[in-house]
């Protein structure tokens, strides 16, 4: 049982809650935490003195006092205000991780959010009442105050959540389940808003999605190695401890337990071919650096999913700090650099797929015996090309980019949010290379035969080949392209 507040969360555990709500709870300490200090903001609140988002405005409006009677209707108009987010809604998945991190940095005890509110959001996650929410419309500065209004709607009874897939008023469905929308007391909206929630939620699922990427990487790596009869020999762990790289050494050592026992490889041990092409012999140098920088990431992630990073903090009823810990520049630079990492991953994918098509040591050109007449695999490589060449584009990155808000207030953003949905678009254009990849590889062995390979490779060949069959002459390749995709979208390709 996870402890929302107390226990030291991982991505992992995120993820595990968002499948089965019922495994993370708020335990007596923390609601002792939450209680404590919604307390210290009905004694703020009740005092003479000037707080920023309980009793004054927002950004440029921070000089504008507001009186104890209109708390309330300022934290609502916030939310109102603030639900300005457009395009395409964020997948359900991503929307149950914003509620999950929120609950848990709210339930540490520092932002005054009621515990009647946070437990309306763990019940409403319970019972898949999820906020429906836009992808666009967060600088990643002042928290993801747009995308993190849009979770809030549903709270107050407006907005849209998901039901059977499709949007639905917030109203109607909290009506189904006999609940009424709740009224935000002082600061409320203004600590459910302030925060890296969105960013942190994109960071979650794209390390979800990268940690198989990578390990499907060194498994590409390894197939397309046997089908082009390459050396093992760049992977021995004598050449990786002379230059220790935590990610090289994790590659190298991953390759050769992938090409252990290869009848394949052995039989083209002693030929005359001294040095195979870099994207065959640098697999460690090139696959590790992705690694160390999905590490990285982790790394940083792991540390906001644990924080607190709203605005003001309230340590007691005599003190509070107007500071900067929703400033998504810590989560934006790390996600600019993973996305860059795993963008390699398919740029060197699609070297290897282009050296199966070149007919050298074996291998027909374009994978097909008969080529002429038939067009083999030509073109799949071309799709390869354009995800890795889009790809390169989505590298530019966001964080390096500033633009002013709430009247200059705000005078220094992350883009944090754009760096997050573009770490994940450039992780699902992987998906599809390294789909080419494997059918060219597996195409590939079919000329190596009667020779077999490693275990695992063989392994791989047989589910590829459950889906996919070898291509004699030209059919619809594509869709088996999409076959061999939704085998790694699904997990079925065996990486361990």
């Amino acid at each position: 049982m996870m402890i929302y507040g107390v226990n030291t969360f991982t991505f992992h555990d995120v993820l595990n809650i968002a499948k089965n709500p019922e495994i993370a709870k708020i335990d007596s300490q923390a609601r002792e935490q939450i209680l404590r200090s919604q307390e210290n903001v009905r004694k703020i609140v009740a005092s003479d003195r000037t707080v920023y988002g309980i009793n004054t405005g927002f950004g440029p409006l921070c000089d504008v006092k507001i009186s104890e009677e209109e708390t309330a209707q300022l934290q609502h108009n916030l939310i109102i205000s603030h639900a300005v987010g457009v395009g395409k809604p964020i997948n359900k998945e991503l929307s149950k991780i914003m509620m999950i991190a929120k609950i848990h940095a709210l339930s540490k005890g520092y932002s005054g959010v009621s515990l009647e509110v946070i437990e309306r959001m763990q019940l409403m996650l319970q019972k898949d009442i999820i906020p429906v929410i836009p992808e666009q419309g967060s600088v990643g500065a002042s928290g993801d105050l747009a995308p993190l209004a849009h979770m809030v709607l549903p709270l107050v009874g407006l907005g849209k959540v998901w039901k059977n897939d499709q949007p639905h008023d917030s109203a109607s469905v909290l009506q189904e389940h006999g609940l009424l929308p709740l009224q935000l007391g002082p600061k409320e909206g203004l600590g459910l808003i302030n925060g890296t929630q969105f960013i942190l939620a994109h960071a979650i699922q794209g390390l979800e999605k990268m940690e198989y990427l990578l390990d499907l990487a060194d498994l590409a790596a390894a197939m397309s190695l046997e089908a082009y009869r390459g050396s093992s020999s760049p992977f021995r762990k004598e050449l990786h401890e002379i230059r220790p790289f935590e990610g090289s050494r994790k590659s190298a050592s991953r390759m050769l337990k992938f090409l252990k026992n290869s009848e394949n490889l052995k039989s083209h041990e002693f030929c005359d071919r001294v040095q195979d092409p870099y994207s065959f012999r640098c697999v460690p140098q090139v696959h590790g650096a992705s690694r160390n920088a999905f590490t990285h990431l982790r790394t940083l992630a792991e540390t906001e999913l644990n924080s607190v990073t709203d605005n003001p903090i309230i340590l007691s009823e005599e003190e509070s700090i107007s500071g900067g810990n929703f400033h998504g520049q810590l989560m934006a630079l790390p996600l600019d650099y993973a996305t860059l990492a795993a963008a390699e991953l398919g740029n060197i994918s699609d070297r290897r797929s282009y050296l199966l098509l070149e007919g050298k040591f074996g291998l027909p050109r374009l994978l097909t015996e008969s080529s002429g007449l038939n067009s083999g695999f030509m073109i799949p490589q071309y799709t390869s090309a354009a995800l890795v060449t889009e790809n390169k584009t989505l590298c530019f990155p966001a964080s390096a980019d500033s633009i002013p808000t709430s009247l200059g207030q705000e005078d220094h953003v992350s883009m944090g949010s754009i760096s997050g949905r573009k770490f994940n678009q450039v992780l699902d254009n992987l998906v599809n290379i390294f789909s080419v990849e494997l059918m060219f590889a597996a195409q590939g062995l079919e000329f190596r035969r009667p020779a077999k390979c490693s275990k695992i490779v063989e392994e791989n060949y047989a589910i590829i080949r459950s889906k996919v069959d070898k291509l004699e002459d030209d059919r619809l390749i594509g869709d088996d392209m999409l076959a061999i995709a939704q085998l790694i979208r699904d997990r079925k390709i065996v990486v361990h």
